[in-house]
C-alpha cells in the first residue's frame, strides 16, 4: 500500500523512466509546467539523468528539478527524496540572507550596503577586541565574505571558524567579540582578502533583525518565502534561541527551484516585484576570487563557468556543504536544482559540476539570442566536445 509520502513524489529512481516525456504535475503551487520535448529540451539525456544517480558519480543525490523558459519541466527525487522533504541545504540559506538585506534596504530599514555593521549591533556593546578595522566593517564586507574578523572557516585553528561557534550557548556574543584580523588590508576596490567565514553571515541575519524590528526568520518568510507561495520551512537556532541566517533552513526543492527563477527573474515572481532589480544585479555581482579564482563571490552568492549549449555559460548559484546547488544561468534562461545529503566529504562541489556539465546542462539548449544556423552550430560543438571529454574531472568548489 503507497504511503502519503510515496503519493507526494513525481517519480523516483525506479520510475524516471518517464522522465523524458511526462510533464511534472501542476500542484497550482505558482510553479507553471510543461513538458520537456515541447520545450526543445533534449530527452534523451534528460532520461539517463536517473541512471547516473544509480552509480557513484553524485552520491545521496536527493532532487534534481530543470526550470527551462519559466516552466518547471523536470523534476527527480531519489531516496531518501522526495516532493515534500524540507531539504538541508547548508549554507545555501547565505544566499538567502542576502535576499533578505537587500529586502530591508528596498524597506527603507537599512540605509545601504555601505552602512557600518556594528552600528547596527550597538546593544551588544561593549565588545571585546573592540578596534578601528572591526568598526570600519560595513555590510559589503560582510556579504563579500571580505570583513577584518579574524574568521576562516577553512582553517581550523582560525579563531572565527564556525565549529567554535557551534560550541557556545550565545552565537552573536560571541561573534561580536571575535578579534579582527591586524594584518587585513583593503585593496583598490575598497575591499579586503576573501576568506569564507559563516560568522559574517550570521552577524548580517541579525544586523536585519534589529534594523527591521522584527525577528529575522519572520521577517525572510513574511517578505520573501510566503510571496513565493512557500509555506513550509525548518530553521535552525542557536542554543539560546537565535536564527542561524548562515546555514540550515529546510526548504522543498520545488520551493528552492522559487528562489532560483526569482534570482533569475530580477526579482520579480509571477507578475509581482518582490525584490527591486536593482539588488539582484548588485547581489549577484563578482567582487571578490575565491579558491584561487576557481570562483566569483557577490553578495553571499557564487559564480563559475559551465560548459553548455552555449559553448561557456556563467552560472550564479546558492551553494552548501553536501554537494547541494541552486544555480541560475541566464545564457540558457534555466534554473537547476540539485540537492544532496553527502555532508562533510571531498569533492562533493566538483562531483555536483560534472553532473551538471555532462548530464543536465547538455539537455537545455541554448537560449541567448541567435539566428538558428548559430544555434545548431553551437548545439553540435557542445556534444562534440562533452562526448570528448567522457569521464574527465570538473571543478567546483561550496
Amino acid at each position: 500500500m503507497l504511503n502519503r509520502c510515496a503519493l507526494g513524489a513525481w517519480f523516483t529512481i525506479a520510475g524516471a523512466a518517464h522522465a523524458q516525456t511526462a510533464r511534472p504535475p501542476d500542484l497550482h503551487d505558482g510553479l507553471r509546467v510543461a513538458n520537456p520535448a515541447a520545450l526543445g529540451l533534449d530527452t534523451a539525456r534528460l532520461s539517463r539523468i536517473a541512471d547516473v544517480l544509480r552509480g557513484d558519480l553524485a552520491p545521496k543525490t536527493t532532487s534534481v528539478l530543470i526550470v527551462y523558459r519559466g516552466r518547471l519541466v523536470y523534476e527527480l527525487y531519489a531516496e531518501p527524496g522526495q516532493r515534500e522533504l524540507l531539504n538541508n541545504t547548508r549554507s545555501a540559506t547565505k544566499s538567502i540572507t542576502s535576499l533578505a538585506v537587500g529586502a530591508a534596504i528596498a524597506d527603507g530599514k537599512l540605509r545601504s550596503v555601505s552602512q557600518p555593521l556594528f552600528s547596527l549591533l550597538a546593544d551588544m556593546r561593549p565588545f571585546a577586541h573592540d578596534d578601528s578595522l572591526k568598526e570600519a566593517i560595513t555590510l559589503r564586507d560582510a556579504l563579500t565574505m571580505s570583513s577584518a574578523l579574524a574568521c576562516n572557516d577553512d582553517e581550523d585553528k582560525s579563531p572565527g571558524n564556525e565549529n567554535n561557534m557551534h560550541d557556545t550557548r550565545a552565537w552573536t556574543r560571541w561573534a561580536v567579540d571575535l578579534p579582527s584580523d591586524s594584518a587585513y588590508r583593503r585593496d583598490s576596490t575598497g575591499l579586503g582578502p576573501w576568506r569564507y567565514c559563516t560568522t559574517n553571515a550570521v552577524l548580517l541575519g541579525q544586523a536585519v533583525q534589529r534594523a527591521v524590528g522584527e525577528r529575522v526568520d519572520h521577517y525572510v518568510e513574511r517578505r520573501l518565502l510566503r510571496p513565493l507561495g512557500i509555506s513550509q520551512w525548518e530553521w535552525q537556532y542557536s542554543p539560546s534561541g537565535e536564527v542561524m541566517t548562515g546555514g540550515g533552513l529546510g526548504l522543498r526543492s520545488r520551493d528552492l527551484a522559487k528562489l532560483a527563477m526569482l534570482v533569475g527573474n530580477g526579482g520579480a515572481w509571477n507578475g509581482a516585484q518582490v525584490l527591486p532589480s536593482a539588488w539582484i544585479s548588485a547581489a549577484t555581482g563578482t567582487y571578490r576570487q575565491a579558491y584561487g579564482g576557481a570562483l566569483g563571490y557577490g553578495y553571499l552568492f557564487w559564480h563559475q563557468k559551465y560548459r553548455t549549449a552555449c559553448e561557456s555559460s556563467e552560472g550564479t548559484f546558492m551553494a552548501g556543504n553536501g554537494g547541494n546547488v541552486i544555480l541560475t544561468i541566464p545564457d540558457l534562461d534555466a534554473q537547476i536544482v540539485v540537492t544532496r545529503q553527502n555532508y562533510n566529504r571531498p569533492r562533493t562541489a566538483q562531483q555536483t559540476a560534472q553532473l551538471l556539465e555532462d548530464y543536465i546542462l547538455p539537455a537545455i539548449p541554448c537560449g541567448r539570442a541567435a539566428s538558428g544556423r548559430d544555434s545548431a552550430e553551437r548545439q553540435i560543438r557542445y556534444r562534440a566536445r562533452s562526448k570528448a571529454r567522457g569521464k574527465a574531472g570538473s571543478k567546483g568548489v561550496l
